[in-house]
């Protein structure tokens, strides 16, 4: 059988990475709530870059502003002004599952019975469609294609008597990943899943308590890290302090190995407090132990592959630099020259240095390959534009070989490379003189406590979709099909 591999001129350079998930904030007791979410969601920027909400609560109503587009785009002075209040939620958001539409920005606002509520969610539900169908059957209306409006109809069905009954009612009921920040008139409420795939963190910040994705928000405002909402735990913080329960269980905990490998900002501290940095630099030494090579320059795809390349580099001897050079102000549109220029997509983010690397032996370090098409064009861009004599690919993770069902947005399993191609195969393919991933025996040796992670994504052991009908299910729900 012929394997067929990615058409690269159907493959732009933004659809050959993991796309980050979502990135949550909320803040509780402070004059400024809504510049303080304003400036957190933009730490959080990374998390997602199609939309931006904010909602804020003057403890009588809640006031809405969302947009397309990122954070410093969609909230001018003006906009935030129409947000008072001392509480407030903020959600960043890159569409997991549900198109990319402004119906689809969260937080998502709505009044029932029991009065106003906003909910931000990161994650993903892996049972969504069949409760929304459940849910439609019984008269629910959606407003939105977006998973999280599930949890929204199913605290309002609800019939368990207050809201914190109804929370836990809907937290039960869901499954997959979920870290979720609500908002009522006159408090703020967390809940992580039980597996505990996605970080939350709390922290306080000149007597307001503090909620985000991932520290990094906490460092842009002055906020002190305090701890992590644990999995299955679920916070509530309002005139009477912090208060909490732990009503949720799973057999094991499931973190996202992908938030270190990828994801979460290297200056954040994530699942424990752990240092996001430190572990991307020891995956690049692990990456050097087990695949050593003699080459002149260990250089980085910038900016994901910088900490690994640095690890590489320390351990194996061989100088570090950076031999590629990334533009850090494209937009998320480009006009294209009606000429043909090769590899245009590639060069407007990134171009080699020449001088550094001409006729040398070079090693490159990057986070992952996802269809290839990318590393190809870099492999051909070290090569022909900086003139490499050799160019050896190191990634700083296992073959990813099969999708992400719990928040990250991620191609189905047929357009992954290595779910159907030998490690050989796809050097050829990317033109490499050689290429090596790390091991997942060398990843988990270097996460603490490594049966905590969830690393479906290199192995197909998901923790919580087990029937093979099931995971087919999802990849077509969430590739739109």
């Amino acid at each position: 059988m012929n394997k067929k591999f990615p058409d690269s001129s159907l493959s732009s350079e933004s659809s050959d990475k993991f796309h980050d998930e979502c990135g949550v904030f909320g803040i509780y007791g402070h004059r400024e709530a809504a510049n303080l979410t304003y400036l957190g969601l933009h730490a959080l920027q990374h998390r997602g870059q199609e939309g931006a909400g904010i909602c804020t609560s003057d403890g009588r109503q809640l006031y809405i502003e969302k947009s397309m587009g990122l954070v410093t785009d969609i909230f001018t002075e003006k906009r935030l002004k129409r947000l008072p209040g001392e509480i407030a939620i903020g959600h960043n958001r890159y569409s997991t599952a549900g198109s990319s539409s402004l119906k689809n920005v969260q937080p998502l606002m709505v009044n029932f019975s029991l009065g106003s509520l906003a909910i931000a969610h990161n994650g993903n539900l892996v049972n969504a469609l069949e409760l929304r169908n459940e849910l439609e059957a019984k008269g629910a209306i959606f407003q939105s294609t977006s998973d999280s409006e599930v949890f929204v109809h199913l605290i309002a069905s609800s019939r368990a008597g207050g809201l914190y009954e109804r929370l836990l009612d809907a937290a039960k009921t869901v499954s997959g990943a979920f870290s979720l920040i609500i908002m009522t008139e006159n408090e703020l409420i967390a809940i992580r899943d039980p597996y505990g795939f996605r970080p939350l963190s709390i922290g306080r910040h000149d007597g307001a308590y503090v909620i985000a994705s991932e520290t990094c928000a906490f460092d842009l405002i002055g906020a002190k890290y305090i701890r992590d909402v644990e999995p299955g735990e679920m916070v509530i913080i309002n005139e009477n302090g912090i208060n909490s329960m732990k009503p949720l269980h799973s057999p094991k905990l499931a973190q996202c190995i992908f938030e270190f490998i990828y994801f979460s900002r290297p200056d954040s501290n994530i699942f424990g407090n752990i240092n996001v940095d430190a572990i991307r630099k020891e995956l690049g030494r692990q990456l050097a132990r087990e695949n050593h090579i003699d080459a002149d320059v260990v250089i980085p795809v910038p900016d994901s592959g910088v900490p690994a390349a640095l690890g590489y580099a320390q351990e194996s001897g061989i100088p570090f630099d950076f031999g590629l050079i990334r533009n850090h102000y494209v937009g998320r549109t480009f006009i294209e020259p009606q000429q043909n220029i090769r590899h245009f997509g590639v060069k407007i983010k990134l171009n080699p240095v020449r001088k550094l690397l001409e006729g040398k032996r070079v090693l490159v370090v990057d986070d992952s390959i996802v269809r290839g098409t990318t590393s190809k064009k870099i492999v051909k861009m070290i090569r022909e534009g900086g003139g490499a004599k050799e160019v050896h690919m190191r990634i700083s993770s296992p073959p990813t070989i099969g999708p992400c069902f719990y928040g990250i947005d991620t191609p189905t399993r047929k357009e992954l490379i290595a779910s159907t191609h030998t490690v050989d195969e796809i050097r050829k393919y990317i033109t490499a003189d050689t290429l090596s991933y790390l091991s997942l025996e060398g990843l988990l040796k270097v996460v603490p406590h490594p049966e905590k992670f969830c690393t479906a994504c290199f192995d197909d052991n998901y923790p919580v979709l087990t029937r093979q009908d099931r995971i087919e299910q999802m990849e077509l729900f969430l590739s739109g099909s």
